[in-house]
């Protein structure tokens, strides 16, 4: 299940929150550049895909953006490896 993650560009980040909970996927912008710097989902509402869905959508956005993405967050990082149809956003 996807969720309808909010971008919120003026935190630099994705969120999204699970039973009162905040997950957030933070980010800095650079040059047409999204360095994704921090994925977090707290273990009370981890296991439940969530940290898959902030990245998918900060992805799709940096796509629909014409964004690059650094990955130094170690989550995005494998998540761009499982997922080869985001390997061109690489910067």
């Amino acid at each position: 299940m996807s969720r309808p993650i909010e971008h919120r560009p003026d935190l630099q980040r994705f969120q999204w929150i699970e039973n009162g909970i905040l997950c957030v996927l933070e980010y800095e912008l650079s040059n047409n550049t999204m360095t994704i710097i921090h994925t977090g989902v707290p273990q009370a509402v981890g296991g439940r895909g969530i940290a898959a869905d902030l990245t998918m959508h900060a992805l799709d956005t940096a796509r629909s953006q014409g964004w690059l993405v650094r990955p130094l967050c170690s989550y995005a990082d494998a998540y761009i490896r499982r997922h080869t149809e985001y390997a061109d956003l690489l910067a």
